[in-house]
């Protein structure tokens, strides 16, 4: 009887992200822990261009000339569900800041209920090969993963993980204060 409750703590252990899904990307799913990495100006480098077509169909590009706060996500990551809420009343209440949501290795059909459910009130390109040009900056490491940028199109910080109000509060403050 140990060893059966062994092997189900096991099972759950090892399925405690997975989201209930079948995807073959769950696999490779590594959650961030929250730590927070700034740059200092002088070692910023410009990010990617931010351009594609989002869930709603239309297409979308960042204009450079704004904070951002791009965030990294997949309907299936069970912190990007915690996470979201905090997004969602941050995007509304700093109504300068570009946020922009870029979906990994997820379908379109589970992300836009997703999208709706916490109602998202701004923009998540559906293609994720965007993430390639952060490498050298700061890459996403983790999902989520939530990468600031500055008024220049610079990264500037990055969040590995789950935001909170005040992470990413403090984040947004002192970019924009820049």
């Amino acid at each position: 009887m140990k060893k059966f409750a062994l092997l189900i703590a096991v099972v759950i252990a090892l399925t405690g992200c997975s989201g209930g899904g079948t995807s073959s990307t769950e696999e490779s799913f590594v959650s961030g822990d929250g730590s927070t990495t700034f740059i200092k100006i002088p070692d910023r480098k410009i990010a990617p261009t931010i351009t594609g077509m989002t869930l709603s169909g239309n297409s979308y590009t960042y204009s450079k000339d704004k904070v951002a706060v791009v965030n990294v996500w997949a309907s299936w990551c069970s912190p990007c569900r915690a996470e979201a809420p905090t997004l969602a009343s941050l995007a509304n209440k700093y109504t300068n800041v570009a946020f922009i949501g870029i979906l990994t290795r997820d379908n379109p059909v589970n992300a836009e209920a997703f999208a709706r459910r916490f109602k998202l009130p701004y923009p998540t390109i559906i293609d994720d090969s965007i993430l390639i040009g952060f490498k050298g900056s700061l890459p996403a490491n983790a999902i989520p993963t939530t990468v600031i940028l500055d008024k220049k199109g610079r990264v500037a910080a990055r969040i590995s993980g789950v935001v909170t109000v005040a992470s990413l509060t403090q984040l947004i403050e002192r970019v924009s204060a820049e």
